[in-house]
C-alpha cells in the first residue's frame, strides 16, 4: 500500500514533459513569426527600418524580463 504523501514517480518527468513542449511550440512560432517578418520585407522594403527597431525593442525587453521571471 502506498503511502498517501509518496510523490507519484511520473508526477516530474509530467511537469518537465510539459515544459519541453511548451518551449518546442514557442521555437515553432517563432520560426513562423520570423519567416512572416522576413517575407513582409521582402515584399515591402520600406517597412525593414521600422521591422529592426520593433525587433530589436523586443530582444531587450526579452532580456530583461527574462532574468527576472526564471529568478
Amino acid at each position: 500500500m502506498r503511502d498517501a504523501h509518496a510523490p507519484i514517480p511520473w508526477e516530474k518527468s509530467a511537469v518537465s514533459t510539459l515544459a519541453l513542449l511548451v518551449a518546442v511550440l514557442l521555437c515553432l512560432v517563432s520560426v513562423l513569426f520570423a519567416g512572416g517578418l522576413a517575407y513582409l520585407a521582402y515584399r515591402h522594403p520600406a517597412t525593414r527600418e521600422p521591422m529592426v527597431i520593433a525587433i530589436a525593442a523586443v530582444g531587450v525587453m526579452a532580456g530583461v524580463i527574462f532574468p527576472i521571471a526564471t529568478r
